[in-house]
């Protein structure tokens, strides 16, 4: 479904993807593993065209990626949760929310219906919705996040650290809901530094570094891989 063949991305003079090759099938819940500034979101800002491609494809659905833009890559199903969140913290949750909806703006009744399956889901922004986002918690914000990302109606959805700087028991309950959101249908690719949760969900995983794939294979392969469980579990 999404797949990346030989992928280079250079920032100036440093090479921050060197032939990058992964995939995911339609319905995988697959797993980007690595240290801060190993290449996660640069794979993601490639992806969703906000990176641009030195070399390399990305097809999604069979279709070429590399060289459209942004908007029609989210209009294509392919949507991306952005590493910080990226709220606009002086606008209320439901302003926010309907950000993710830009594309579809056109389709008031889906995009409604849209609004309250990302309510059901987190039925605490149902009830912030009126609330600037910059006053909720980071449970909270990263909740619209993901909602925000949710009304884009990916067939894809690239979330990029989103357990990043929360609390143990809210990280447990956003892998819940990620898993729901991949048992419902949506593919996932996910980044994550917290190795052990993201491995518990997911169907495969790759692990970067300096940004080159090193190692592959499914989730019970890497977790009880013993380079794996130092590096990235401390086990």
């Amino acid at each position: 479904m999404l797949q990346l063949d030989k992928v280079s991305v250079n920032y100036g003079s440093f090479r921050a993807l060197d032939n990058v090759s992964i995939h995911a099938k339609q319905g995988e819940l697959v797993v980007l593993l690595g240290a801060n500034g190993a290449g996660k979101s640069s794979i993601f800002l490639t992806i969703s065209g906000l990176n641009k491609a030195a070399s390399g494809s990305i097809k999604f659905g069979g279709k070429e990626l590399v060289g459209m833009k942004p908007s029609q890559i989210v209009h294509d199903g392919v949507v991306h949760c952005p590493e910080g969140r990226k709220l606009f913290p002086g606008m209320s949750v439901m302003k926010n929310l309907m950000l993710g909806a830009y594309v579809h703006r056109k389709d008031k009744e889906g995009v409604q219906r849209t609004l309250e399956e990302v309510f059901e889901l987190f039925p605490i922004l149902r009830e912030k919705r009126d609330v600037n986002a910059g006053a909720l918690s980071g449970g909270q914000q990263q909740m619209v996040a993901i909602g925000r990302a949710l009304m884009g109606r990916p067939k894809a959805l690239l979330l990029d650290e989103p357990s990043l700087g929360l609390a143990p028991l809210v990280v447990k309950q956003m892998f819940e809901v990620i898993e729901k959101i991949n048992r419902a249908g949506t593919t996932v690719l996910l980044a994550e530094q917290n190795a052990f949760a993201a491995l518990k969900i997911a169907s495969r995983a790759y692990v970067i570094e300096n940004g080159h794939i090193v190692m592959e294979g499914t989730r019970d392969e890497l977790l009880n891989n013993e380079q794996v469980r130092k590096a990235y579990i401390g086990a």
